[in-house]
């Protein structure tokens, strides 16, 4: 076998190790069982501060605020910290709200947290983490609770469409529910553990308070833009202490998703920016599990590893074409393999119980994968061309629910 014939199957068989990966998680999955899904709710509560970071619209938040005050449960207090944002007095009033405008402005995620961890009016045992558009599904609390008294110090909850009104957001919302289920239940159900989603998860207080005064976030809070992202920051720093990150299905919050294309591009370059830089600490985590024969950090440095969809389907078809001319055995094997990957991807929709919405949407995602193509280009400078995700999207929980017809 010559040196061509030899790189050409290397490079094929990453590529089929995540295309075959998916599959092959998802069929171990299915014989375990979620044995904390099945208990009965706790009658004693945790006690939850559950923290709304706004960036410049205060508005958004008014209906996040009251699906957490129509929690089912009664032990949390909410703090909501309004960053750049121009108002006089907030509408919501309640005991358990604390509202927040920091001077000067923080234009960071991470340092609103900190703002309000500083501001804790109690000792609280988790904190939980919203985006300003997030509503909080009734039972969300409750869920989570469930899953705090096993001992659990991080649960990442169920991060879901609210909105599926245009086809770019069922695109986006497809995107989320094949993540939800291979990156998050499946790891978890298999032994590893979930990826972060950005907002939805509980931490132990202490332990998070001791993420965000890691140098990750307090190196990072001076790079502003080009800062990695904080969720992956905060996977990186549990995975490497080898804890352990839950995930909580039932435990419901849902998230506006993109509804154009223009968003796609603006989203989509921020996360394809942090995910290249954050391949380094993905190899690392995979090879601590390796060497240390941690099977937790070993499968979630796969996972975390893997390439976006859209990279690892057109580079996996262009790797076919060209090895057709080399060794066809190879292109067939890559045939096959995307073959199998794309029936992984429709049967995690149906496990998941996606609606019909996105099933008559699935036609777009080559329009979507275009997109996202398009922000690839926007990643050379990150200060410049990555810009604040807008939410308009004031929806209240009950009408998510009606939608859904659960309510």
């Amino acid at each position: 076998m010559d040196l061509l014939t030899w790189i050409f199957w290397i490079v094929a068989a990453l590529l089929l190790l995540y295309l075959l990966l998916p599959f092959l998680t998802v069929l171990i999955s299915r014989f375990v069982k979620d044995s904390v899904a099945g208990m009965d709710f706790p009658e004693t509560e945790k006690d939850f501060a559950c923290i709304i970071t706004a960036y410049k619209n205060a508005e958004i938040t008014v209906p996040t605020v009251r699906a957490l005050l129509n929690q089912t449960y009664s032990n949390f207090h909410i703090y909501l910290v309004c960053d750049e944002c121009d108002f006089e007095d907030y509408e919501t009033k309640d005991s358990r709200l604390s509202v927040f405008v920091p001077k000067p402005s923080l234009r960071l995620k991470a340092k609103s947290i900190i703002h309000a961890m500083e501001q804790f009016v109690r000792p609280h045992e988790y904190t939980v983490i919203f985006d300003a558009d997030n509503l909080a599904h009734p039972d969300f609390l409750k869920h989570l609770n469930k899953y705090c008294h096993q001992g659990f110090r991080s649960v990442q909850g169920q991060r879901t469409a609210k909105n599926l009104d245009t086809t770019f957001a069922c695109a986006d919302a497809t995107g989320e529910f094949y993540k939800n289920y291979i990156e998050r239940l499946v790891p978890y159900l298999i032994g590893s553990s979930s990826v972060i989603s950005g907002s939805g998860m509980a931490v132990k207080t202490d332990l998070y308070w001791d993420y965000l005064m890691s140098p990750g976030i307090q190196e990072g809070k001076e790079k502003w833009k080009k800062m990695l992202q904080e969720d992956k920051i905060l996977q990186n720093y549990l995975l490497r202490r080898k804890e352990k990150i839950q995930y909580a299905w039932g435990a419901i919050v849902y998230d506006e998703k993109v509804t154009s294309g223009e968003q796609v591009e603006t989203q989509r370059s921020r996360w394809l920016y942090s995910y290249f830089q954050n391949l380094p600490n993905s190899s690392g985590i995979l090879l601590r599990g390796l060497f240390g024969l941690n099977w937790n950090q070993f499968l979630f440095g796969l996972i975390t590893l893997a390439p976006p969809l859209f990279i690892l389907v057109f580079f996996s078809g262009i790797w076919a074409v060209l090895s057709f001319w080399v060794q066809p055995i190879i292109s067939a094997s890559l045939i096959l393999g995307l073959v199998i990957f794309m029936g992984t991807i429709l049967w995690t929709l149906k496990l998941s119980r996606a609606p019909a919405e996105i099933w008559k949407t699935i036609w777009s995602l080559p329009l979507f994968a275009l997109r996202q193509v398009k922000a690839l280009f926007k990643m050379a400078n990150p200060n410049k061309n990555f810009k604040h995700t807008e939410h308009n999207r004031g929806v209240s929980i009950d009408d998510v629910l009606k939608q859904e017809g659960k309510a």
